[in-house]
């Protein structure tokens, strides 16, 4: 029951997660609830062991279809992944608790701002080209990149609004790029929780299948539903995360 129950997670977080981010949101909180007496770390990292897999799997079926500007990812993913690296390193030494009162404000103020601007995102009309792209999106893929390291909650929508609106990318052509970066930053993850011994192997097959198949869900249904599907999946998900991190930071 209990390889059904977190299973079904993940494969809702591999759905959530390929259209716009946030599967940490199902799968997380699932796992932490049917292994209640497991340590913190090892569950952060049996994560991480199946999500990388669904965004793996996501970042092909979107790359298929979508034309990723390569140049400019690939190098703010290189970014991403030593922002993550730092950001772990850091978390090391100092505590990321300030953080938890501040995200929920943040996350709301991106969310009114995505309503007010009506048409946010809607069309790809990117605002820079060639070095210039590349640097903003390093710039980017180095920020968010060392917030997932170092505390981590909402770091696909993040990177998601950074593309529209730092790039002036569409909400479609930015959840791919997002994808990137997010395979980045989670490998970074991923290789220092295994370094620590702190994955359960044993769950990371059943839970990684089940996230692929989502992710493979939720990509077939960005793709036919585009950009405006994806804009409203990015508003539900973000109003998820304030309810959630707000939860946390002031009630628990």
């Amino acid at each position: 029951m209990e390889w059904i129950i977190v299973s079904t997670a993940s494969l809702l977080a591999g759905f959530v997660d390929a259209i716009v981010g946030g599967g940490g949101l199902i799968l997380l909180p699932a796992l932490f609830a049917t292994f209640a007496s497991a340590a913190p770390a090892t569950l952060l990292g049996t994560n991480k062991s199946a999500s990388v897999w669904g965004t793996a799997m996501a970042t092909w079926q979107y790359s298929r279809r979508v034309q990723v500007p390569w140049r400019t990812m690939l190098p703010a993913a290189a970014a991403g992944l030593v922002g993550s690296y730092a950001g772990a390193w850091v978390v090391t030494q100092v505590s990321p608790d300030f953080l938890r009162k501040l995200l929920p404000l943040v996350m709301l103020a991106v969310l009114v701002y995505t309503l007010a601007k009506k048409d946010l995102g809607m069309h790809h009309q990117p605002r820079w080209s060639g070095r210039a792209e590349a640097l903003v999106a390093c710039a980017i893929g180095l920020v968010i990149g060392f917030y997932d390291g170092f505390f981590g909650p909402g770091t696909g929508s993040f990177l998601v609004f950074a593309f529209v609106r730092l790039l002036g990318y569409d909400f479609l052509n930015a959840s791919v790029s997002a994808k990137l970066l997010n395979l980045a930053t989670n490998i970074s993850a991923l290789v220092l929780f295994a370094a620590k011994g702190h994955i359960w192997w044993h769950l990371t097959l059943p839970l990684a299948v089940a996230n692929v198949l989502g992710s493979m869900l939720g990509t077939y249904m960005a793709l036919r539903h585009g950009t405006g599907f994806v804009r409203t999946i990015f508003i539900l998900v973000v109003g998820a995360l304030i309810l959630k991190t707000g939860y946390d930071a002031f009630l628990r």
